[in-house]
């Protein structure tokens, strides 16, 4: 699936250890995903948890079905989430690990 496709999407997020899992939804996946891994919010909930590895997402035409499925998943069993991810992404990778270059990031390390 090609994520530029989309007007809306929900994806979700996981930390190194995968033992929090993150559930979001924006209008631009790329953005998102980049403001998630520099940390730009540092005292969300994503940052503090360290959650900055896309292993989920789904692409939406309008942001009112992105955010009736995001409120969805949200309420679902920790068990019911990592089925749907195993589905698609068994391993968990990280979805997004080659969209950005070091120098997108230059502006950002300390």
């Amino acid at each position: 699936m090609e994520f530029r496709e989309f007007n809306a999407y929900v994806y979700i997020l996981t930390n190194k250890t995968r033992s929090v899992l993150y559930i979001g939804v924006t209008n631009s996946l790329e953005r998102r995903v980049f403001e998630h891994k520099v940390r730009l919010h540092p005292d969300g909930f994503a940052a503090r948890y360290e959650c900055d590895r896309l292993i989920y997402f789904e692409g939406y035409s309008d942001m009112s079905n992105a955010i009736i499925r995001e409120k969805q998943l949200k309420k679902w069993k920790r068990g019911w989430k990592t089925a749907l991810i195993d589905e698609s992404n068994p391993p968990w990778l990280d979805l997004a690990e080659d969209w950005y270059s070091d120098e997108d990031f230059k502006d950002f390390i300390d």
